[in-house]
C-alpha cells in the first residue's frame, strides 16, 4: 500500500510499480470501479481476462441447454 496525495481536480498519480505491473502506459484507458467502498483500477486486458474466465465456467454445458430445450418443447406440446 502506498499513500498518495490527491491534487487539484481530483488527480492522483498511479505509482510507477503499479503502472508497470498493469502494463499501463501514457494515453492508455484504465477503468475505475467502486467495490465495497474501495476504488479498483483495472485495464481493458484484465477485464477481458476476467470475462473470459467467467465464460469458461459455462463451456461444456450443452447438456443443460438440451435439457432446457426439451422442457420447453414438452411445455409447448411439440415433443
Amino acid at each position: 500500500m502506498k499513500p498518495m496525495k490527491m491534487s487539484e481536480g481530483g488527480r492522483v498519480v498511479v505509482p510507477s510499480e503499479i503502472r508497470k505491473a498493469l502494463n499501463v502506459r501514457d494515453g492508455d484507458t484504465v477503468y475505475w470501479e467502486l467495490v465495497d467502498g474501495e476504488a479498483r483500477l483495472s485495464t481493458r486486458l484484465s477485464r477481458l481476462r476476467r470475462s473470459q474466465a467467467l465464460a469458461a465456467n459455462f463451456r461444456g454445458s450443452k447438456a443443460v441447454v438440451d435439457e432446457l430445450l426439451a422442457e420447453r418443447r414438452q411445455e409447448a406440446g411439440t415433443d
